[in-house]
């Protein structure tokens, strides 16, 4: 049986805005386990970012009214900044969205790296204690073999050259590489990638992916993927987490999920991916809800093909549909996939069955299984 290494329960995340507050996190639950690849995917806007930026400690004006984040077995939210703080960098990485922006613009990546090699997992350091640092240059010989070391493990073929380099003389796809080696410096046992290819072609972007798949599989490390390309998540992940608007619609194995997508999100997903058999997708009608107003019960209703009233009524617990697949939609039966939900699983919502299993299968899941790798 696979050992869990990272358990989301029940998470919310609130914001205060001028508007009023945004709860953009509203019940998150998801599992990672020990050398496990799984993907986080969703359009932009849906919450992905905040979710991992939450595990990490990462959003000091975000208030988390509820929920645990378990990692090896302790909740991260009991820490002390401090206690989290040595986590971050030494245990847990990340690996930032864009590239262009992430690394600082005044100091070479040698000094970056060796900051972090240096620094990773420590007190807080003053301005004075940095300088000082600076001036006395300690250990920095053996930092410096390591992290030319690191820039070679990622193939950047000068890493000597790219050491002593500025950011701004780099390629967003040799960036890509320097965060890259960055965030395994410390060999971390779980490393997020929050859309590692955002800032790149297409060509530079499939490189930079099986770069990082090569990497991880070496060192056994877990990995979340943070994507909106469900192209790319096939590539990469064994599992499968759909969010939409701050909650997980449907979880599955990678294959199970293209092969038998269930929730109408998830399906509105996979037919906008572009094919090579049936051209440029159509795309999901309307948008994400307002987080400061958002709906009662399903958050999809407005934009679902197959909504009824109740679904804008009760609330769509996830279900069990499989051992391993779950979907929060009134369109399957299955019992509740978390215990807070059991009450609602007493409440038989009727909206009809799921109407493309009604007949024919559709050759939405097979489709983009045989053409999905063209998206990137």
């Amino acid at each position: 049986m696979a050992e869990t290494l990272l358990e989301v329960r029940n998470l919310h995340v609130q914001f205060d805005t001028y508007d009023g507050v945004a709860e953009v996190i509203n019940g998150v639950d998801f599992t990672l386990n020990r050398g496990e690849t799984a993907a986080l995917v969703g359009e932009t806007g849906c919450g992905k970012s905040v979710t991992v930026k939450s595990i990490m400690g990462l959003l000091p004006a975000a208030e988390i009214t509820a929920g645990e984040i378990i990692y090896k077995g302790q909740d991260l939210l009991e820490l002390s900044d401090a206690e989290r703080h040595a986590r971050r960098g030494r245990e847990i990485s990340m690996i930032m969205q864009d590239p262009m922006t992430s690394l600082n613009p005044v100091l070479t990546v040698g000094e970056q790296m060796i900051d972090v090699l240096k620094w990773q997992g420590e007190r807080r350091l003053s301005v004075t204690d940095w300088l000082r640092d600076k001036v006395s240059r300690r250990s920095d010989a053996d930092h410096r073999e390591r992290a030319i070391e690191m820039l070679a493990d990622v193939e950047i073929s000068a890493p000597e050259r790219v050491f002593s380099s500025y950011p701004v003389e780099l390629s967003g796809g040799m960036r890509q590489r320097v965060l890259i080696a960055i965030a395994l410096l410390s060999e971390p046992n779980f490393l997020i990638a929050d859309e590692p290819g955002t800032a790149l072609d297409v060509t530079t972007e499939a490189k930079v992916l099986d770069l990082l798949d090569e990497l991880v599989e070496d060192r056994n490390t877990s990995v979340l993927y943070i994507t909106h390309d469900l192209g790319v998540a096939r590539e990469v992940s064994e599992f499968i987490n759909v969010m939409y608007a701050g909650e997980i619609i449907e979880q599955a194995p990678t294959a199970e999920l293209f092969a038998d997508p269930e929730h109408p999100y998830t399906r509105g997903l996979l037919e906008s991916i572009p094919t090579l058999s049936s051209g440029i997708g159509g795309g999901i009608e309307g948008h994400l809800p307002d987080y400061t107003d958002p709906p009662a019960a399903c958050r999809f209703a407005e934009r679902c093909p197959h909504a009824e009233s109740k679904c804008s009524e009760v609330v769509p617990y996830p279900r069990k549909t499989a051992d391993d697949h779950t979907v929060a939609c009134h369109l399957f039966d299955g019992e509740a996939a978390h215990d807070r939900h059991q009450k609602l699983a007493q409440e038989r919502v009727d909206i009809g069955s799921p109407p493309w299993r009604e007949g024919s299968e559709t050759e939405t899941g097979s489709d983009v299984v045989a053409d999905g790798g063209a998206s990137k």
